[in-house]
């Protein structure tokens, strides 16, 4: 699974039409979450540093929840924009996720799980397990 990293909001009108996940690295106004969904009809799922989360407008979370797509918290840790412009969750983690999920283990203790091993956020960890992604 690959997120876009999106790290300024002069990036937007370059995306590719058919992104689906998208991470902001930057302080996104209403107006670049309204641009962004404008280039991205397909979008699906953006994800946002809880810092940036902490100060965005409600007008935004509900017109997002209108159109269908979801706002997670979390951070890309390590990832090098210079060498790629996605973060990519590995299939083997994605597995992993999967399987925990089809045992019936709590999303909870899926996440606390899974975030031990890779560097990912609980609300991502969640959101693969809830849409059951595939890679």
């Amino acid at each position: 699974m690959r997120l876009r990293v999106v790290s300024a909001r002069n990036e937007i009108p370059n995306l590719n039409p058919n992104e689906k996940m998208v991470h902001l690295a930057f302080r996104a106004s209403n107006v670049d979450f309204l641009n962004l969904m404008q280039r991205c009809p397909r979008l699906r799922m953006i994800q946002v540093p809880p810092s940036y989360r902490k100060t965005m407008s409600n007008a935004i979370q509900v017109f997002l929840d209108m159109q269908g797509i979801e706002l997670l918290e979390g951070d890309v840790w390590g990832h090098r924009k210079d060498l790629d412009e996605y973060f990519t969750v590995d299939d083997a983690t994605m597995e992993e996720i999967r399987t925990l999920a089809a045992s019936g283990t709590t999303m909870d203790d899926l996440s606390n799980q899974i975030q031990k091993k890779a560097r990912l956020g609980p609300d991502l960890i969640k959101y693969i397990a809830k849409t059951k992604i595939t890679a």
